[in-house]
């Protein structure tokens, strides 16, 4: 891609570096306490800011946004069960996800009976604490191993939440790298869940060294980045942003980029080009792959493709949400996650956004007939291609199917040749004035 300002690693020591930066963020963040508000999405949104200029958007309390409401604000200080001997057996300073998210204050004493009705764990797993909420519907409890519900005796047990639910703001972030064009990508990631490294903590902090990245980059598009909490964030955010959403031209959600799983895009829910690219990009990657298409349930990508949007937005993940046994469990933590697959993935997002730079629509300026390469000197141009075959090809492709009506990357579809060897084709022959972005009157000599 000649002259173009790329965001991909050019190496593999370069995306080894890009993974190991990521899974730093990631350790930072991943001892903080998130849910859909309260200070520890506002800690996370200060963090993030240290490495992007996210401006911080909020709405209040009670505001009504579609079909939703925005919540109260919760925030939890402590947490803890102690045993008929006073010994404290699950503390929230050890895991915060002993306490399901948006629990009710509580402080009482209870037999062994009416305990366990509070008590959430995992029979198949013993050892793993889940991942619970309780967000729209006043309740409160505690997630612990199956293990230790096991091991409980009869008595009293004195259980305490300390945590407050009030009147606040709903918050999150938003980076906008400004393009020649007013035209969008936007890049959305959720940043709600506590302690759930490959769910979602290793989107935001992929999303985070994305934009870091293309922080004062020279682009085509404009780039949306939002760090939003899951669900009720996107629908805040559509609501609040009606009026733009018809800029939005491509999108992607970023989640569960780090387990050790094959990539897996899924498809946006009208066949945009976005699909296309995507596809491309993991097909040029000469590695496993999937592409699975749009089913409307998952994370934020069935928000912004519920039908009165429908934007053009698909999902680049690896292993996807509640297909991998850790899902939503203690077992989510930084070990399951590699530098290496966050670096591999990270990458890909980065190929994304150069194949969506670099694609065009040409004509050919000498469609009657081949034109004469040879007296051109283009056959010598391809002489230090890496594949001369294939570089030539993609030249015939491109000159064929540049009328106007087929962009690079669809040109690269049809061909099965790589974009980066059709972009650079293109290069070639616009240089040799074969191909430009118009086509002057003319006939057949």
């Amino acid at each position: 891609m000649t002259n173009r300002v790329l965001v991909a690693p050019s190496n593999d020591a370069e995306q080894a570096r890009l993974g190991a930066q990521i899974h730093a963020l990631m350790t930072r963040l991943f001892p903080i306490c998130r849910s859909l508000t309260g200070a520890g999405v506002r800690e996370t949104l200060d963090i993030l800011r240290e490495h992007v200029p996210l401006e911080i958007r909020s709405v209040p309390t009670g505001t009504p946004v579609l079909d939703w409401t925005v919540p109260k604000v919760w925030n939890v200080r402590d947490a803890w069960i102690k045993d008929p001997s006073g010994q404290k057996i699950v503390d929230f300073a050890v895991a915060n996800l002993h306490v399901v998210s948006y629990s009710t204050p509580v402080r009482t004493v209870l037999s062994l009976d009416e305990l366990k009705t509070r008590l959430h764990s995992l029979p198949n797993h013993p050892d793993w604490i889940p991942y619970l909420t309780s967000y729209y519907r006043e309740s409160w409890g505690f997630c612990v191993a199956h293990r230790l519900v096991e091991s409980l005796m009869p008595g009293d047990y004195e259980v305490c939440i300390d945590a407050t639910l009030e009147d606040g703001d709903l918050v999150w972030g938003e980076y906008v790298v400004p393009g020649t064009s007013e035209e969008e990508v936007l890049l959305s990631t959720y940043l709600c869940h506590p302690s759930l490294a490959n769910d979602n903590l290793s989107g935001v902090a992929l999303l985070a060294a994305l934009a870091e990245r293309m922080h004062g980059r020279v682009t085509k598009f404009t780039y949306r980045f939002l760090f939003i909490p899951e669900t009720i964030g996107a629908i805040a955010w559509l609501a609040m942003n009606g009026a733009n959403l018809s800029r939005i031209r491509h999108g992607l959600v970023a989640t569960c980029v780090g387990d050790p799983g094959p990539l897996t895009y899924k498809r946006s829910r009208s066949g945009a080009p976005i699909d296309r690219v995507a596809e491309l990009v993991l097909r040029d990657r000469q590695r496993p792959f999937k592409c699975v298409d749009f089913f409307p349930w998952g994370s934020d990508e069935r928000q912004f493709s519920s039908p009165g949007f429908d934007l053009p937005i698909g999902s680049l993940m690896r292993t996807p949400y509640a297909e991998f046994p850790e899902y939503h469990t203690s077992a989510d933590d930084l070990t399951f996650v590699t530098p290496a697959a966050l670096g591999e993935t990270c990458a890909a997002y980065a190929d994304i956004v150069d194949v969506l730079e670099a694609d065009e629509t040409y004509v050919n300026l000498s469609p009657f007939g081949e034109p004469q390469l040879g007296r051109r000197g283009l056959y010598q141009h391809l002489g230090g291609a890496r594949d001369q075959e294939a570089a030539k090809l993609a030249m015939f492709w491109a000159l064929n199917l540049s009328d106007g009506r087929h962009s690079l990357s669809q040109i690269s579809a049809r061909s099965g040749i790589a974009f980066r060897t059709v972009r650079a084709a293109a290069d070639a022959l616009i240089a040799a004035d074969l191909l430009a972005t118009s086509l002057p009157n003319r006939s057949p000599s």
